[in-house]
């Protein structure tokens, strides 16, 4: 006999367990632990592997059953047991079901009784959860060491250790009609922007996802487009900190060792912790160099075939000769060459980046060799598109986070420079710019402060990375950004 359809908690318990177990048909996972508490009926439910057995016996099941005689009837019993049997767990009334399914699906457990149309609801997880490691893809030289872990609730709590104000919020919500996954706005009350808020609000509501596995679920969501995002993503809870204090707001994904950050602008993407760590003049000479290498990275490809096909008289004449040597001696014209060097790159990389350990290893070494030295010596390419193609990879390791919308860029500037020469190169550039100047983030420009351009913003912590004598003087918050524009979609 199938349960009947149930919208809130039934006062008869038999009805209840019915549903339950209808609803957790063919889990093996679902415990269902009927009790008698001195003439009174009562069962207690949880899902296996979510919930500590040892916290349940101790804190749940030892207290009823040494709690003799429960006074009163149906609700009166259930508010007797809260207040006088149980003590050590985090409790609370609960009489919609659908809201106990869930809560059983996140690690929580139900005590049922009979005749009362409310169901007790206790906080006992128990799922094992990664411990804070060090950032794998945020590798800082003097910042701390941990970083975030699947649980959002850990890493809410490494972000409320290192702000101890009680202007920091976190707003709970979650993702997917089905998964209902768990996730957190935080942010600081008085410093973030109300506008901005309730924008991002809007569009976590407003999503059509069944299921969402990880924060990239829902980048689609929180971004208008564009080459480059307006959101941005980290591993490191100083570095939450940092940007929430400037008006941001981050996201915490239930699942999902990292959070997202809105509104992101493009120069962040130049920006790290150990930049403030260190002297002013030696962090603004990395930001420089990291602004140097996200142009060879996109642009050197691009150049290297628009001149050495279209322009060969803009090189030295003792360059163009190497280069003219070198590929009288290959197959393959100039755009070919680099064009197969950098596929073969990214089927390395990705080679490397997928394989188990013990082969990644190996991986580097066969591709070194087989792209490298060998691809030279028997003359299937030539040593100065490898160099290019080599260098422009190393380049594109200097700005880890752009490293997808530079991939895609280096092919477009490749076939621009093939078909057009270095005027291609610059009519892509040109198109570049358009995109990042005409990209906002929740209405703060995505360029900002370089354009519309702030002379004090840019020469703050743009440009030139100031000292902290200057920086603690006034925070610039994200919403004050040149052009924002906080209204309005």
């Amino acid at each position: 006999m199938e349960a009947r359809p149930v919208e809130k908690v039934s006062k008869v318990l038999s009805e209840n367990v019915e549903y339950l177990q209808n609803e957790f048909k063919n889990a093996m996972d679902f415990m269902a632990r009927k009790l008698d508490l001195s003439g009174t009926e009562a069962a207690l439910f949880a899902l296996d592997g979510l919930v500590s057995k040892q916290t349940v016996t101790l804190s749940i099941l030892n207290p009823l059953m040494e709690a003799g005689k429960i006074p009163g009837s149906g609700s009166d019993q259930l508010t007797y047991i809260e207040k006088a049997v149980l003590g050590a767990v985090e409790q609370k009334h609960e009489a919609q079901m659908e809201q106990i399914l869930l809560l059983l699906m996140s690690g929580f457990a139900v005590l049922c009784l009979d005749g009362c149309p409310e169901a007790l609801v206790f906080g006992v997880q128990g799922f094992e959860t990664r411990g804070p490691d060090e950032p794998q893809n945020e590798v800082m030289q003097r910042g701390a060491k941990d970083g975030f872990t699947e649980s959002y609730q850990n890493n809410i709590s490494m972000i409320r250790r290192r702000m101890k104000t009680t202007a920091l919020k976190f707003e709970k919500a979650e993702a997917g009609s089905k998964s209902h996954t768990p996730l957190a706005l935080c942010y600081l009350e008085g410093v973030a922007s109300p506008i901005i808020l309730e924008k991002i609000r809007q569009r976590l509501k407003s999503y059509d996802l069944d299921t969402a596995l990880g924060a990239g679920y829902l980048v689609g969501f929180l971004d208008r487009g564009g080459v480059f995002s307006g959101v941005g993503m980290t591993e490191r809870p100083d570095v939450v900190c940092g940007k929430i204090e400037e008006g941001r707001v981050a996201i915490l994904v239930e699942g999902t060792p990292s959070a997202l950050l809105v509104p992101f602008l493009f120069v962040e993407n130049f920006q790290t912790l150990d930049d403030y760590l260190t002297r002013p003049f030696y962090g603004t000479f990395i930001r420089w160099l990291k602004y140097v290498s996200f142009f060879l990275s996109a642009f050197l490809p691009g150049l290297y075939v628009a001149i050495a096909t279209h322009h060969p008289e803009m090189l030295p004449e003792a360059l163009l000769l190497k280069i003219a040597e070198a590929e009288s001696q290959t197959p393959f014209p100039v755009m070919a060459e680099t064009l197969i060097l950098y596929f073969l790159y990214e089927v390395l990389r990705e080679a490397g980046l997928r394989a188990p350990r013990s082969l990644s290893a190996t991986v580097s070494i066969v591709g070194g060799l087989v792209i490298g030295d060998t691809a030279v010596s028997a003359g299937l390419v030539s040593a100065p598109s490898l160099m290019v193609v080599a260098l422009t990879a190393i380049a594109g390791y200097a700005v880890p986070r752009l490293y997808e919308p530079l991939a895609l860029l280096r092919l477009a500037f490749l076939l621009l420079g093939n078909f057009l020469g270095v005027w291609g190169v610059m009519i892509g550039l040109v198109l570049l710019l358009m995109d990042l100047c005409g990209t906002d983030s929740f209405g703060v420009p995505l360029l900002s402060p370089a354009s519309p351009y702030n002379g004090r913003l840019a020469f703050r912590d743009v440009f030139v990375r100031a000292g902290w004598r200057r920086l603690a003087k006034g925070q610039a918050q994200v919403q004050d950004m040149p052009g924002s524009r906080e209204i309005g979609e």
